[in-house]
């Protein structure tokens, strides 16, 4: 079905459409995948408010005459290669806009409570019936069923609940103690990457089959999922693991340490490497000391090791460090701000930064995808719309409306 935004040149996903009605962040994050591999995402909005991030600021957008527009840099963040359309479900005739266009797509994201779209028709049995070839992705804090299902989930209390925050933060007792949550909301976007995944799954599965599918992601599950080789660490020892700050639980050295200066990171992943950096430091004979030989040994000795490898990282400037640490083939590396990050000349080597043509700014910066594709590689065709910037566009070419109709549509608070 389908084909790309005008103007775009093709992805890997060319000839597939999404409508997106999901908000904030998880659903945004996996719709902005799809429509950087070449997707057609429709996002859709509910007319005079949109997604809630459109007002989740300061900061907002300034335009090219400095002065404040209503776009957020959060929604900013979530939204770009998507046309915005603008359609008030709560309506029999919105419901009826939204199922034309489900006819003439390929895949649904929605995040509403669980059970929220059926009041409408539009849950996944009603939509299936006219087009049994979708992939409807619902994405929920709990999933659609468990005794938690009918809960509303945010990334900060699943973060709590799924453990990420008993494993983040320096351990209680500690100065700056207790539990931590990420610095940007990881579990959203760990649920985004795994719902982009299981569309694609889901995509090739229809190939194969000629059926769609309904998809059930739960920003619980996928937390506990990506607790990864902590969550092994309780299964296989019994043993839950607490905060260690910024140690590694089954790696030592891997933390930070301070420097002259300031901080640097050490990520020793071997024996060799761990050699090396003795030499560098100019302690050859903890290398072949039994308490620190082995990484086993380090792990069962940081008690020792490390207030001695902080006492020696500190009689040298980071830069120092960092210098001589790169020479001897030892990984390590700065703790950046985020100014300094895209300063960085590998990250400017990779285009991590992107600017695009916005209505209200000639030059906006955003981040770039990271997914580097050699024959169908991401294109970036439009910076994040404005709410409901393409809603005539949209409903007359894939929908056939005429203006007289979707004026009447406007005058009836439809769009």
């Amino acid at each position: 079905m389908s084909g790309s935004q005008p103007g775009a040149a093709k992805g890997a996903l060319a000839g597939i459409r999404v409508l997106d009605l999901s908000r904030v962040l998880a659903g945004p994050w996996a719709g902005q995948i799809l429509g950087d591999l070449g997707a057609d995402v429709i996002k859709v909005e509910r007319p005079g408010r949109g997604d809630d991030t459109r007002s989740w600021g300061p900061p907002y957008l300034n335009d090219d005459r400095g002065e404040a527009t209503s776009e957020s840099a959060y929604y900013l963040s979530a939204n770009r290669n998507k046309q915005s359309v603008t359609i008030d479900i709560t309506k029999p005739d919105g419901q009826r806009l939204l199922k034309d266009l489900v006819a003439e797509s390929d895949v649904l994201l929605e995040n509403f409570k669980v059970g929220g779209l059926k009041r409408y028709g539009l849950d996944y049995e009603s939509l299936a019936a006219i087009n049994p070839r979708l992939i409807y992705c619902s994405i929920t804090g709990f999933g659609q069923d468990g005794p938690y299902a009918e809960r509303p989930g945010y990334d900060f209390l699943i973060q709590g609940m799924g453990g990420l925050m008993s494993i983040t933060g320096h351990p209680d007792g500690e100065p700056g103690g207790g539990p931590v949550k990420a610095g940007v909301a990881l579990t959203d976007i760990t649920t985004g990457l795994y719902a982009a995944i299981a569309v694609l799954a889901a995509v090739n599965h229809r190939h194969q089959s000629g059926e769609g599918q309904h998809i059930d992601m739960a920003l619980l599950d996928v937390q506990v999922a990506t607790l990864a080789n902590q969550a092994m660490n309780f299964l296989t020892s019994g043993t839950a693991p607490g905060r260690m700050g910024n140690a590694h639980p089954n790696i030592v050295p891997y933390q930070t340490f301070p420097a002259a200066d300031g901080d640097i990171i050490v990520t020793i992943g071997n024996d060799d490497q761990f050699a090396r950096f003795c030499d560098v430091a100019g302690r050859p004979d903890w290398a072949s000391d039994a308490r620190y030989a082995t990484n086993a040994a380090r792990v069962a000795n940081r008690d020792t090791l490390i207030p001695a490898l902080r006492q020696t990282t500190v009689m040298r400037t980071s830069e120092e460090w960092l210098r001589l640490l790169e020479q001897a083939g030892v990984p390590g590396g700065p703790v950046n701000t985020i100014e300094q990050v895209f300063e960085n000349p590998q990250v400017r080597h990779r285009g991590l930064r992107i600017d695009l043509s916005h209505p209200l700014k000639a030059r906006l910066g955003l981040v770039g995808s990271p997914l580097r594709l050699s024959a169908s590689p991401v294109r970036y065709a439009s910076a994040p719309p404005l709410l409901g910037e393409h809603t005539e566009r949209v409903l007359a070419d894939l929908l056939g409306l005429d203006a007289d109709h979707v004026a009447q549509l406007k005058a009836d608070g439809v769009i």
